[in-house]
């Protein structure tokens, strides 16, 4: 018999070890995180007194694929939407704390005379709080509801963003042999470039393809789908420089934008959890007994500037966020910890080579000791608030508890701010969308031209230039058209005359931005003067403004882009998960939307709503049934409420507090005889002297008056035979009959 594979005996090894160990951290209520890591360093090399895994390049690899996996759920979970709708004070928080405790680390790294890279990484490293963590640590202690908790929260949504951000960044630091500021600059609009591209053609095709295939995917097929997808864009992401995580996550964000987002996260989420512990198991392979015990002051020093610097750094940042002494102070010190994505920097570093091998195991002690720490800390931030209450100046405790972001501004300023925000939008998106169109013929569609038409050189350039004119045109006309006849703009030009010229203004940007995409592609296949480029630029553009069927596939584009963006809200809002769009309209008149659960045991299952009359009685008007997947919109008279449904009504307070009453209260009482509902099966014969002969079962009024059904005639065979109705009982006849127990001792006579 052959041998199994290396491999399996050590993924055997490792699920073993870390299924026992899980469970005691279980047990312990602790992070399972934690309990991979110590499970990786009981089958490590390192650990001499147990069995340890053989072939440690093959678990590196899987441990990759779960760094892969683990990115494209955290994107699953991730959303533009709600990023843009937490508004500027998280984003100030997160960016305030990144940046600040990124300079800590790299101050403390250099006060222990390491290289500039493991300090630089180190940085990034105690930069990132654990959200898995500090999650668990919150629900645990019964203070997840809390209003602090959700500043929190937010603020670690946007910390795991920016660190896929800062995977990217500390990666081209690592290439670079001596970075400067301008390719930090130009690495960050890499980054933008391809962000903004990949996400807008994502949401254009991937929602548009799953939409097309609804009918064909089953759970298996979305599966491997979602997967495929995931691996496609880890690979396109490679291919421009970028990580497999990175783009990883970026097609977990674009499927978080679906309507199957849910379903794929629960597909996904037995593969993510399989190799992502395989992931945290190999995190703990790297630990090192040895470097721990060498290096256990600069653990203890990291240990205290985590503590420290999450407790001052977060404070101040949650302040300047908007947040009062007191609550940002119990934000900041909820923080002070790292976790998961400490880890995954640190791999990265290892994998490029440009960090040292004592910075991992560091690294993961200090998570180890900060994670057991944080509910210790989360404790300590009211006692500390207290403190400083006392010590310091009531003035400015009440100044720093008053602290609050506001930026009053005239609706003038506010106009000119959107009008101006929303044309940049526009400007910068569709720039992208044409820069990569150009790319792409140019880069695969003219060689192509030119070994179809040899010895044609300028007529392949024409009819490259042509095509890839056409390509562009629907983005260079959306931007120089789009919001020229906007609320904020007419407002604008009707308000002063002075506002005029600083509108037309920004159409002529637009215009000469349009004009230097066609410039550049025509400088680009020809020879022609600079003049003669910008005149036949500037006509292409006037044909494009002009042109109708132009302006219409522009907008069935953008329309398909917004529904696909707004897919998985619309279905939501369908399903009841979400109240209406329109609902914030209806709260300006007093009125509002309220939805009710129709019990198990209402009383008015089975009657229709006209014989209901809400709206006689309770003043309210029902828009939609919901019934499982179906929705009922403004449902008429005939249609039957049923137990279970959710019915959405439009009230005002009063009346949807009176009409709530009445659905959960017009209920049926309990059976207080409900042990008597006992259902027998009885023999019962026919003789003589019974009522029943001569009669059919209709006659008999077994059912009507007893009560009790006959489930069939015992004709000596092995099947009861069934009863016809028009068959009249004779003497003799042996039925089996169905009922309570009262009823059937009325029916046979006890």
């Amino acid at each position: 018999m052959s041998e199994l594979p290396t491999l399996i005996n050590d993924l055997a090894l490792i699920l073993i070890v870390a299924g026992i160990v899980t469970l005691v951290f279980k047990k312990l209520r602790q992070p399972l995180v934690l309990g991979y890591v110590v499970a990786g360093f009981l089958v490590s090399p390192h650990m001499p007194y147990t069995m340890s895994v053989i072939d440690s390049a093959n678990i590196k690899a899987w441990a990759d694929i779960g760094v892969m996996f683990l990115l494209f759920s955290l994107g699953l979970d991730f959303s533009f939407k709600r990023i843009v709708k937490m508004g500027v004070s998280p984003v100030i928080s997160a960016c305030t704390i990144i940046f600040g405790m990124m300079m800590l680390g790299i101050v403390v790294g250099h006060g222990f005379g390491w290289e500039r890279m493991d300090c630089i990484f180190l940085g990034g490293m105690l930069a990132m709080s654990s959200t898995t963590i500090i999650y668990k640590a919150l629900d645990d202690m019964g203070l997840r509801q809390q209003k602090f908790a959700g500043m929190v929260m937010s603020v670690l949504i946007l910390e795991d963003i920016l660190a896929i951000v800062m995977m990217v960044m500390l990666s081209a630091i690592a290439v670079g042999s001596s970075p400067d500021g301008g390719q930090m600059v130009g690495s960050i609009l890499k980054i933008v470039f391809f962000l903004v591209l990949w996400f807008v053609v994502g949401i254009f095709l991937v929602p548009w393809f799953l939409r097309s295939v609804r009918k064909l995917i089953n759970s298996e097929t979305l599966l491997i789908v979602a997967l495929g997808l995931c691996c496609f864009m880890a690979v396109l992401s490679t291919k421009v420089g970028f990580s497999s995580a990175f783009g990883a996550f970026v097609m977990g964000s674009i499927l978080a934008e679906t309507i199957e987002a849910e379903r794929i996260a629960k597909l996904v989420e037995p593969v993510k959890n399989l190799f992502g512990a395989i992931f945290f198991v190999s995190v703990g392979m790297l630990v090192d007994p040895n470097v721990i015990v060498s290096y256990a002051v600069p653990i203890v020093a990291l240990v205290i500037t985590i503590l420290i610097g999450q407790a001052v750094f977060g404070t101040v940042a949650f302040m300047l966020g908007g947040q009062s002494l007191k609550s940002a102070m119990r934000c900041g010190f909820s923080m002070a910890q790292i976790g998961e994505f400490s880890f995954i920097i640190a791999s990265l570093g290892l994998s490029l080579g440009v960090i040292g091998k004592f910075l991992y195991p560091v690294v993961v002690a200090v998570s180890v000791i900060t994670t057991f720490l944080t509910p210790y800390m989360i404790r300590l931030s009211v006692p500390c608030y207290g403190l400083l209450e006392r010590r310091l100046p009531k003035r400015w405790v009440r100044a720093m508890n008053n602290t609050a972001l506001s930026h009053p501004s005239s609706g003038h300023s506010n106009k000119w701010k959107s009008l101006l925000w929303q044309m940049t939008r526009i400007t910068v998106v569709y720039s992208i969308l044409a820069s990569a169109a150009i790319t792409l013929m140019l880069m695969f569609f003219l060689p192509f031209i030119r070994h179809v038409m040899p010895g044609m050189h300028w007529w392949a350039n024409g009819i490259c230039g042509v095509l890839t004119v056409l390509v562009i045109s629907p983005f260079l006309r959306a931007m120089v058209m789009k919001k020229n006849h906007s609320e904020e703009f007419r407002a604008l030009w009707s308000e002063s005359r002075l506002n005029r010229l600083p509108l037309l203004v920004t159409i002529l940007v637009r215009v000469l931005v349009a004009v230097a995409f066609i410039f550049y592609v025509c400088n680009y296949l020809s020879r022609f003067t600079n003049a003669l480029m910008i005149s036949i630029a500037a006509a292409v553009v006037l044909i494009m403004v002009l042109s109708r069927r132009l302006k219409r596939s522009s907008i069935l584009m953008e329309r398909m882009f917004v529904l696909n963006l707004r897919s998985r809200d619309i279905e939501a809002q369908v399903l009841g998960r979400k109240k209406p769009l329109y609902e914030g309209h209806l709260l300006d008149r007093n009125i509002h939307i309220g939805e009710f659960d129709v019990p198990e045991d209402t009383a008015w299952a089975g009657r229709s709503l006209c014989a209901l009359q809400l709206r006689n009685t309770f003043g309210v008007m029902v828009s939609s049934i919901l019934r499982g997947h179906q929705r009922i919109n403004i449902p008429n008279g005939d249609n039957v409420v049923y137990p279970g449904d959710r019915i959405q009504v439009i009230g005002n307070d009063d009346q949807l507090a009176v009409f709530g009453k009445a659905v959960s209260g017009d209920v049926v009482e309990p059976d207080p005889e409900i042990e008597k509902r006992e259902m027998r099966l009885r023999q019962m014969v026919i003789d003589g002297r019974s009522q029943f002969v001569g009669k059919t079962l209709r006659e008999s009024g077994i059912r009507d008056e007893y009560n009790c059904m006959v489930v069939g005639l015992e004709e000596g065979k092995e099947n009861l035979s069934v009863i016809d109705p028009s068959r009249r009982f004779v003497k003799g006849d042996i039925i089996w009959v169905v009922g309570e127990e009262d009823a059937l001792r009325r029916l046979i006579g006890d």
